[in-house]
């Protein structure tokens, strides 16, 4: 089962991959900038000051919400992180774990230590899971990493 979900995941993953042009010559933030659904995450890695980090020689693993993702979230809440560069900078980090850790490494209720210093759960049953944000395309790669695309933000424990 764990394996079907990798494959399918991973399938997904090879058909988007063409939205991201030739994603190992570029690192995470051109990767992400180059997608163009990421505007709003490239936005708030700039203000927070983590764009040099995110173009370092890593390797980082990334868990990249959508434009969809921030949009989601209760109005103002952008704005107000955006005028917050440190708490702004504890969520993206909380987005994103050292090393590079592919889907096919991933099990059922691990835990990785983000970057923020907090814990986030892996899910893998019916899909997978970061906290409570569905991974839909898994496994992009970079130059410095790799990104999984979440359909949510995930938020560090207050």
């Amino acid at each position: 089962m764990l394996r079907r979900t990798f494959i399918a995941v991973t399938a997904a993953s090879t058909m988007a991959t063409a939205a991201f042009a030739d994603g190992h010559s570029m690192d995470i933030v051109d990767t992400a900038v180059e997608a163009g659904t990421f505007t709003t995450l490239v936005a708030a890695v700039e203000a927070a000051g983590l764009v040099d980090t995110l173009k370092g020689e890593g390797p980082f693993t990334v868990f990249a919400p959508t434009d969809e993702a921030f949009a989601a979230l209760p109005e103002g809440t952008v704005e107000g992180l955006l005028a917050d560069p440190e708490a702004l900078a504890a969520i993206l980090t909380y987005h994103v774990v050292a090393g590079k850790v592919m889907s096919t490494d991933l099990s059922d209720g691990m835990t990785a230590t983000t970057v923020n210093g907090a814990d986030i759960t892996i899910g893998t049953e019916g899909g997978v899971t970061v906290n409570e944000a569905n991974v839909t395309t898994a496994d992009i790669e970079a130059s410095n990493g790799v990104i999984h695309v979440i359909d949510a933000v995930i938020l560090p424990a207050s």
